[in-house]
């Protein structure tokens, strides 16, 4: 089985800065820098020449009075040179919506992650993380607003049960639309509720309003007589659990405010941002100054804010924000170990990222265009270990009994699959025999070709059921394996030769070259097939054969639901291949493919009329199904039998 391997480049940050973007990208990526660097990642934050100007005059404050001010500064990158001099684990864009060619630009420098990705590249990203809920179709791998930056600071929880009464005095209203609010909503929104609180001759609230720094002039501030301004802070969501009601729109402080268990009441920029609103369950007031106009008329009644409360409630419970915080976007990152191949790991060609087959939590899963091959991205190692569990209670779990009350099924296995190894090498023999001027005899016997014994490797040979059967056929057999407790099985108590350790820095090629190299539901485990392809070419014999089964996605579990079949594929199977492509791939590394044998048949996978054999195995609905996956080569798995061509 193959080694692992783990990053040992930089990440890079690239948020979205243009003017109309708000300022929630930037926040979150000043926040996503600074966290990632507390975890000890070497981390940039990549600002184009263009727009760095722009950038810190419109956020003038973030910058000015950031803690990590200093630091932003140091790990800031803004020309093309500054980032392919570098190698990079991963490339995150908070881009809103990455153009086509600026995909194809950071894609080429590493693995890319989308975060609330909404252009039409989302689904060539290697991993998608929706913050913030979407309106697309196209899945993302995680949707977690859990992992947003939240407040330190809560309310209790019986907060969201409960609401003050219009007797409760002072009442704290705090405004803030972002840092930018090009639409204006937050003058407007305090300027309406200051008029209503005039007309009624009291004072009634406190309200705050948190300005864009940016473009916030002195003549706006006196025309909102009785509202206090401050100027954007960064840190904004500390300050939640101080109001009685926050008024926004949708995006980061919506959640921010559901966390803290703050009522929010919302006001739509856009139609967009008023679908996405409904959409995730907040009260919206509609869009634009129109609809800000409907708070001159506002009341501040208990039970108007107990039902924001109770829909607040309602928003936790749906998007994980119930519970205190476990995890933010920093830590989540800072744990990852992002593996997403810029080469096929099969053929080894250089693949442009194209559209994803299927996402899961930490999985994406695409086809090679060239080889057909399915292969695997994953955020983190697999959670498996080749040990002593492996091959007793998870096999048990998959396959009702442990890898050694299965030994001697699996020993009878072996015995059929040697047939066809026995077969290929006879083939050979006969026509190297017949090229070279020698006569032989169809009818003669398959063991005369094997004196002296042919060698063979078994690599993953666990516990030794197959080297157990190719010894007793006649062959001389070793293995290699990284399970400890499986290699001393094989050494002590089959007294066969097998070495532990992963393929191939376990193997001992100094015992090649072999007659026969096996891997029964090995390749698929591998991170780079083809390197243990070119490795295994090297150390058969010429006419040497190379026999693997593997699972398939052209059997009729793929065929009927691809999806769902990856989503149960094992975590540590990197590629997927089928018997068409498996001729492919062995051309491609010098072997012959000479035959396919098509396994793993089950009638009761079958759409439709599958769920009516499960419990009738032996009857004739089930034969009948048995006999068409043989006739239409639906087994989920193959078994593939080639030989080593003449260098």
């Amino acid at each position: 089985m193959g080694e692992q391997h783990t990053g040992s480049g930089a990440v890079l940050i690239v948020p979205a800065t243009e003017k109309d973007r708000g300022g929630g990208h930037l926040t979150r990526c000043l926040f996503l820098l600074h966290a990632l660097e507390e975890a000890g990642r070497e981390t940039y934050l990549w600002i184009s020449e263009a727009n760095k100007e722009s950038v810190f005059y419109r956020f003038k404050n973030f910058f000015e009075k950031s803690d990590s001010a200093r630091s932003i500064y140091a790990r800031l990158l803004s020309r093309g040179n500054d980032v392919t001099r570098r190698s990079w684990d991963f490339i995150i864009l908070d881009r809103f919506r990455t153009p086509a060619n600026e995909f194809a630009f950071w894609s080429k420098l590493g693995p890319v992650v989308g975060i609330d990705e909404g252009g039409d590249c989302r689904s060539r990203f290697d991993f998608l993380i929706d913050l913030l809920p979407s309106l697309t179709k196209i899945e993302a791998n995680l949707s977690a607003p859990c992992l947003l930056p939240l407040p330190r600071k809560r309310r209790p929880a019986a907060a969201f049960q409960s609401a003050k009464g219009p007797s409760a005095v002072p009442f704290r209203v705090l405004i803030s639309f972002g840092a930018e609010d090009s639409a204006g909503l937050g003058f407007l929104a305090a300027r309406a509720l200051a008029q209503r609180q005039a007309k009624a001759k009291q004072a009634a609230a406190q309200i705050t309003l948190i300005a864009p720094g940016w473009d916030y002039t002195s003549k706006k501030q006196k025309q909102l007589p009785g509202v206090t301004v401050m100027e954007t802070l960064l840190n904004l969501r500390e300050h939640l659990t101080g109001y009685d009601l926050f008024i926004t729109h949708f995006g980061l402080g919506a959640f921010e405010a559901v966390y803290a268990r703050t009522p929010v009441l919302l006001v739509s920029p856009t139609a967009y941002h008023e679908a996405l609103s409904r959409n995730a369950g907040f009260l919206s007031l509609g869009v634009g100054a129109k609809a800000v106009r409907r708070l001159e008329g506002f009341s501040l009644r208990g039970e108007f804010l107990k039902t924001l409360s109770l829909r607040g409630a309602k928003i936790a419970r749906r998007f994980g924000l119930e519970n205190d915080q476990e995890e933010d976007l920093g830590s989540f990152f800072g744990g990852i170990e992002l593996h997403s191949p810029r080469l096929c790991p099969v053929c080894e060609e250089k693949i442009r990222p194209g559209p994803v087959l299927a996402r899961f939590p930490e999985e994406t899963y695409r086809r090679c265009p060239r080889c057909g091959a399915i292969y695997l991205s994953r955020l983190n190692a697999p959670p498996v270990e080749y040990g002593e569990d492996y091959f007793f209670e998870q096999y048990r779990k998959q396959y009702g009994k442990t890898y050694m009350e299965d030994f001697p099924n699996l020993v009878d296995m072996g015995r059929k699959r040697l047939t066809h190894i026995k077969k290929e090498l006879h083939a050979e023999t006969q026509s190297r025999r017949s090229s070279s001027g020698i006569k032989l005899g169809a009818s003669a016997p398959l063991r005369d070709e094997f004196v002296p014994p042919c060698s063979l490797l078994d690599i993953g040979c666990a516990y030794g059921p197959f080297l157990a059967a190719a010894a007793e056929a006649g062959f001389s057999p070793s293995g290699v394996d990284p399970a400890e407790d499986a290699i001393r099985y094989v050494n002590e108590e089959l007294k066969l030769r097998a070495w532990q350790g992963f393929f191939p820095s376990g193997a001992r090629a100094e015992d090649g070259p072999f007659d026969a190299v096996t891997l029964w539901y090995v390749i698929e485990h591998f991170k780079e097939p083809g390197k243990a392809l070119r490795y295994i070419h090297g150390i058969l014999k010429d006419g040497g054969v190379l026999a693997c089964s593997t699972p398939s996605f052209s059997g009729v579990s793929g065929r009927k639901k691809l999806r769902l079949f990856l989503k149960n594929s094992p975590p540590d199977h990197w590629t997927v291949w089928n018997p068409r492509t498996c001729k492919r791939i062995f051309r491609q590394y010098g072997f012959r493919l000479r035959k396919i044998v098509i396994t793993g048949h089950h009638p009761e996978r079958f759409p439709l009329l599958g769920r009516f054999v499960r419990t009738s195995k032996k009857g004739f609905l089930y034969r009948l199904l048995f006999m068409a996956s043989r006739l239409f080569r639906l087994g989920d798995t193959f078994e593939a039998y080639g030989v080593k061509r003449d260098s």
